[in-house]
């Protein structure tokens, strides 16, 4: 792991938060109503340059933590605001950090600005926190935290069933976040039976040793929390409702960034705690992954409400993520890391365009929409080209992480990447039959005065477009960041479960270096394996004062 000396993650997390407390407290009667909209820009805009100076300054070709921060928190209760960041995080980061200010400015909202940008805030620093955070403790709060601002906002700016969804959607998260603190109490005090030092930090939790049936038991705590938040067949059921109900910048946030947090999840913290457990119920995973993509797929051909279908499709992609993680290997993960950005990326801009054609239609159901093409040529192409990224057309984004993780997935699991591929094929159906019916056709006399993207719609969405066909084109960049976590990672679960490690993710030697750690509440110095290799493990050797 390596420190920094300015803290850019914790700024990315409370930035966002003090925006949010000022904005509430700038009473409504003494600036204008634009004013509270004005500085909630103007917050995420500040997020997004610390966020473009993480990039910057991140290191590729090594899989460890960079920028970490540690502070005690709790003392005697083994909580520490520990953040950092690898391949793994960055981009998703990067990714938060792009589209809420692109939310906010794309899908406005007239009553109460005040509170809806306060809320967007909040909703901003607890996605980052989730993001950056290394102890467990932490990373539970700021989970937690993400779902009070949904929650407000699904209700108190959603549409005719906005009650009902943001109570379901409650409900659905909290009850699953429920089992990850169990499972994140039990991991601590299994750790401390064995050492001697309660900690909730993730570096030293990955080497607690747990049973077989503790690992699977602790294994489901978490996959329970995460699969409901993001969401994963069958812990769906309330994000069609959630999404549909939602104004549109609570259904790009909640699909494009939160959605995310529950395969990051997994990803981070079950494979490194639980590889065995995660081998052993790879099969399952991975079953309930094809169901998912193939269920998805074929429910969205049924909808005919274009902001429903949208929620399926994404359930669909969701599936793809989780069978790229579960495949365990190199190729299959990195898919499903690049593919949570790409899925980020194209399924807001895809909401993004259908809450604008909601405002000067005031309808989302497909049977009413015919014939935009005509009166609104530019708002079809950008359509066109979300689209088809999502189908997965080669030189847009969707491709490449669909191709890994198929690529992955085949090799380790052959018959589960080939009923997945039946998901592409339905994908196309449904997105070229809702495209057909929106914009093809003869339009009604409503629809050809329907206007086009004006010049501010245009230059918000612009950056979503380049940045889909760039990834596209050219992925190299985000791969050479993603793929050396990646690579540490499949060489911890390898090394774990005594599978071959391939000699790809093995060319370099060990080398032993000395690094501070913890002994019985004691710091003494570790003689620590580890190596210039990005996917080798980190084991220690021995410790002396």
């Amino acid at each position: 792991m390596t420190a920094t000396s300015f803290p850019y993650l914790t700024t990315l997390v409370l930035l966002p938060a003090v925006g949010a407390g000022v904005v509430a407290l700038i009473p409504r009667k003494t600036v204008a109503s634009w004013f509270h909209e004005a500085v909630g820009v103007a917050v995420t805009v500040l997020t997004l340059a610390v966020a473009a100076a993480v990039l910057f300054a991140f290191k590729s070709g090594t899989g460890a933590y960079q920028m970490v921060s540690t502070h005690v928190w709790a003392t005697g209760l083994g909580i520490h605001w520990s953040v950092g960041i690898d391949g793994i995080s960055l981009f998703l980061v990067v990714l938060t950090a792009v589209l809420f200010p692109l939310t906010m400015l794309g899908a406005r909202v007239r009553r109460d600005p005040r509170s809806f940008v306060a809320w967007v805030l909040l909703l901003e620093s607890a996605c980052m926190g989730s993001f950056v955070s290394l102890d467990l403790i932490l990373f539970f709060l700021f989970f937690e935290l993400t779902l009070v601002p949904s929650y407000f906002l699904i209700g108190g700016w959603g549409y005719a069933r906005r009650g009902y969804a943001a109570i379901k959607f409650f409900v659905y998260t909290f009850a699953g976040s429920a089992f990850l603190l169990v499972g994140i109490v039990s991991i601590a005090f299994i750790h401390k039976s064995q050492t001697g030092v309660l900690t909730f930090a993730l570096p030293p939790l990955m080497h607690t040793h747990l049973s077989g049936t503790e690992g699977v038991l602790l294994f489901l705590a978490f996959t329970a929390a995460f699969a409901v938040k993001a969401p994963i067949f069958p812990f769906h059921t309330w994000s069609p409702d959630a999404y549909s109900e939602s104004p549109t910048a609570a259904a790009i946030l909640l699909v494009a960034v939160m959605a995310k947090l529950g395969t990051y999840g997994i990803i981070r913290f079950d494979l490194n705690l639980f590889p065995q457990a995660s081998r052993t119920l790879a099969p399952v995973l991975l079953t309930l992954a094809v169901i998912g993509i193939t269920y998805g797929a074929l429910v969205a051909c049924a909808q005919r409400d274009l902001k429903r279908l949208l929620a399926y499709s994404s359930l669909a992609q969701i599936g793809f993520i989780a069978l790229g993680t579960f495949a365990l290997n190199s190729q299959g993960l990195s898919g499903g890391v690049l593919q949570m950005v790409n899925h980020g990326l194209v399924i807001a801009t895809l909401f993004i365009l259908v809450g604008w054609i909601y405002e000067r239609r005031k309808t989302w159901q497909i049977g009413s929409l015919k014939g935009l093409q005509s009166p609104a040529p530019v708002l079809a192409g950008v359509f066109t080209v979300a689209m088809l990224a999502s189908i997965g057309v080669p030189g847009l984004n969707g491709f490449v992480g669909e191709f890994l993780i198929l690529i992955g997935t085949f090799v380790a699991h052959r018959w589960w990447a080939v009923a997945a591929t039946a998901g592409v094929v339905i994908a196309a159906v449904y997105l070229l039959w809702g495209y057909q019916q929106v914009f093809h056709g003869e339009p009604a006399e409503v629809d050809s005065t329907t206007r086009d993207l004006s010049l501010n719609e245009r230059l918000i969405v612009a950056p979503l477009i380049v940045l889909i066909v760039l990834l596209g084109v050219f992925p190299k960049p985000v791969l050479d960041r993603i793929t050396p976590s990646v690579n540490r990672l499949v060489v911890h679960v390898d090394t774990v479960t005594h599978t071959p490690i391939p000699a790809g993710l093995r060319e370099r030697p060990l080398v032993a270096v000395k690094a501070p750690c913890m002994l019985n509440g004691v710091q003494v110095s570790c003689s620590v394996v580890d190596s210039a290799s990005p996917g080798a493990p980190a084991t220690t050797k021995g410790a002396s004062k």
